[in-house]
């Protein structure tokens, strides 16, 4: 089926400035975009004049289904607490569908999610990219595997004081041991070739973190203090892989060194009080003074920290704390879909995209604004449900 959007505002995240166009949209991809679109033989239309269309927001960083809605202690599923390094362990194999957060998530126009292990481990596992609709997770999945959760900081430290860390040099050195003996493995099974004789005993979590090693997939750390910040890069360069900072709550604190390393950053959850040491410098002002830095600047809201469908008041305040605007679109749009390696379908109004859209009656920062649509590849989401 073809649908037309028509006479809307787009906000494209590509272009700074807006433009009054259609979208065309064929099985779930957006066909075209231009002025005056011809409308096919029984192709559906809808009328946008006065609204503004933009990309569905993208959240590079929660644990939406693992960690959701009224699931509490007793139900989470987003840590491992029997080991501190896991990089076995797989979000698909932990999301719940039916997680009242995910419908929460797209109500507030979030299309696509990046969800995976909390921050507990050493090495949680791996994260996956969903869209927050389905019923079989396999089916809601854009990539099932996108990165290897790791951890710096306080977080490993109190949950595993009684299992050899207590400190974030032994956190540090769990990491570099991993990765150590995960070289190590794969140098031996590269040169075993063929002959299973001489290829070492099998090893899920060593098996695990070879993709990360082959630079299939990053690590994801988890950082919110500057020198843990810098740790995680030490280790990544030590081992040539590839590596996104997740939370850089210290980041404007160290924004032009930040720069020069060209990675990936996700901050946030910037919302609330600090509830440990590490967060005493949180602040608002983090992402805009690292995009103005020349920072790739995701924000996140952690979920279920912050309510997912809250991400755009997050990017709303962003602004209100100096962010130029559109670097805050970007933040939960493109940025983040480069930042979860999906920005091929996803993170921008572009030809061959998902049709992931989100329509609203004014700036999507703004608490008072509403959003009157939402479309996830192609299919128009239901009206917000009663509780």
């Amino acid at each position: 089926m073809t649908l037309i959007l028509q006479n809307g505002r787009i906000h494209d995240a590509i272009h700074p400035e807006a433009y009054t166009a259609d979208i065309q949209i064929e099985n779930g991809t957006i066909k075209a975009i231009g002025a005056n679109l011809p409308v096919p033989e029984g192709a559906k239309t809808e009328d946008l004049s006065g609204l503004e269309v933009f990309p569905g927001f993208v959240e590079a960083h929660g644990h939406t289904g693992l960690d959701g809605y009224g699931i509490g202690y007793e139900g989470a599923d987003y840590n491992e607490m029997n080991d501190p390094v896991c990089p076995q362990l797989r979000a698909i194999d932990g999301i719940q569908p039916f997680d009242k957060a995910l419908r929460e998530a797209r109500e507030g126009g979030v299309t696509t999610l990046c969800v995976g292990p909390g921050s507990a481990n050493v090495l949680g596992g791996t994260f996956a990219v969903i869209k927050p609709v389905g019923r079989r997770v396999d089916d809601m999945c854009l990539i099932k595997e996108a990165a290897m959760k790791c951890a710096f900081g306080e977080n490993p430290k109190r949950c595993y004081r009684d299992k050899g860390i207590s400190s974030r040099m032994s956190t540090a050195s769990k990491l570099r041991e991993a990765l150590f003996k995960a070289r190590e493995y794969k140098n031996k099974k590269d040169a075993a070739k063929d002959d299973p004789s001489k290829a070492p005993a099998f090893d899920m979590k060593l098996e695990a973190l070879i993709p990360v090693l082959e630079k299939k997939i990053p690590l994801k750390a988890h950082a919110h203090q500057a020198d843990d910040l810098f740790t995680a890069l030490r280790i990544a360069r030590e081992f040539d892989v590839n590596i996104t900072l997740e939370h850089v709550t210290e980041g404007h604190l160290v924004a032009d060194l930040l720069a020069k390393e060209n990675v990936p950053l996700a901050v946030g959850p910037s919302l609330g009080h600090a509830t440990k040491f590490e967060l005493r410098n949180k602040s608002w002002i983090t992402p805009g003074v690292l995009a103005k830095a020349g920072c790739q600047v995701s924000i996140i809201t952690d979920s279920p920290v912050i309510p997912q469908k809250y991400l755009r008041i997050c990017a709303g305040l962003a602004v209100q704390s100096g962010m130029d605007p559109f670097d805050a679109l970007k933040a939960i749009t493109i940025n983040p879909a480069k930042h979860i390696g999906a920005a091929d379908r996803v993170g921008s109004l572009e030809v061959g995209k998902d049709a992931d859209i989100v329509v609203t009656d004014g700036c999507p920062f703004e608490i008072s604004t509403a959003i009157k649509q939402v479309y996830i590849c192609g299919e128009k989401q239901p009206e917000p449900l009663e509780d």
